[in-house]
């Protein structure tokens, strides 16, 4: 499975961005797509998820209303629609696919990654 995020950028506060993570391969192992974020000098958490199948989504308590995770099953592509972006949205931002059919939130549940794309929020 490969994974290629884009989108990233450099924005004021409440602006918003969508990125996209395609994924391709062998792409039925996986039921799961999420994102995570790794702010400079800290660990990557977990953003927001969603199953490939059933559309159910989760995420994070600090994005809830403002980022909306979906997915294109037709062109195998995920997006990350981020309104009211706050400084502290600023990471690089990775896309993960999971064999997990219920709620993955830890890294190690994610077994193929994208690169990252930089996401810059200025005050």
């Amino acid at each position: 499975v490969q994974l290629q995020a884009s989108g990233g950028g450099l924005v004021q506060a409440g602006d918003s961005l969508r990125l996209s993570c395609r994924m391709s391969g062998d792409t039925f192992s996986s039921n799961a797509l999420g994102w995570f974020r790794q702010p400079p000098g800290k660990e990557r958490e977990f953003v927001a998820s969603v199953s490939w199948y059933t559309g159910t989504t989760y995420y994070t308590d600090s994005v809830k209303g403002r980022f909306t995770v979906s997915r294109d099953n037709a062109k195998n592509t995920v997006y990350l629609q981020m309104n009211s972006l706050k400084p502290e949205d600023t990471a690089t931002y990775y896309c993960a696919a999971s064999p997990y059919t219920g709620w993955a939130s830890r890294p190690d549940e994610y077994d193929y990654w994208g690169q990252g794309t930089q996401v810059t929020v200025s005050s």
